[in-house]
This record gives structure tokens, C-alpha cells and sequence, in this order.
């Protein structure tokens, strides 16, 4: 469930990420182009996308422990896409390797 959320948080960053006008965007997927072009549904959907998260994080752990948790992995989500997505070091294959990594680490340690 927190491998989930995780990812349910870096794709909320993600999509806000896309809405900026100052970011510097590269269009290698089609997705990206489609929420560039549409800022309005991409916002929605990306403050959705973060309220689910922390809906999946005050559901994990407590009320205060959750709200902490939420925090500290949206600053540093946001922080890793801010710096990796301009030098293009996000892709997708990449993501699916280290997703399935965390959730085999977490699977096996609960």
C-alpha cells in the first residue's frame, strides 16, 4: 500500500510538474503533450491524484504519522523530479524497475 501511494504521489508531482510554464518539458511520450496542452484537466487531475495519496497514507499509518510521511515524500519527490526530469533522466522503464524493486522489498519485510 505504500509502494502505492508512492507512486500515486510521484505521478500527482508529475502532472503538476507538466503545468508549469517555467519548467524546461521534453515531449517523449504522448501523455506529456496531451497535458501540457490541456493545464486545466492535468491540474485536476494531478490534486486528485495527491488527495488519493494521502487518503492511502492517513489510512496506512495514523493521522499524524501519515500526514508526516505524505510531506517528506512529496518534498523529496518533488525535488528529485525538479532536478532529474531536465537532465532527462526519468523514463519510464527505469520506474517500472524500481517500482517492482520497492514492492518486493516491501512485500517481503511485512
Amino acid at each position: 500500500m505504500i509502494t502505492i501511494a508512492s507512486f500515486i504521489v510521484f505521478l500527482a508531482f508529475y502532472t503538476l510538474y507538466y503545468t508549469s510554464k517555467r519548467a524546461v518539458l521534453s515531449y517523449d511520450l504522448g501523455f506529456e503533450k496531451w497535458m501540457q496542452r490541456n493545464p486545466k484537466q492535468t491540474k485536476i487531475t494531478g490534486l486528485i491524484l495527491l488527495s488519493s495519496a494521502y487518503a492511502m497514507w492517513l489510512i496506512t499509518k495514523s493521522l499524524c504519522c501519515g500526514t508526516l510521511m505524505f510531506f517528506i515524500q512529496l518534498m523529496t519527490v518533488g525535488s528529485l523530479i525538479i532536478i532529474l526530469t531536465p537532465l532527462k533522466k526519468v523514463n519510464s522503464k527505469a520506474l517500472l524497475v524500481l517500482l517492482i524493486f520497492i514492492a518486493i522489498l516491501e512485500f517481503y519485510y511485512n
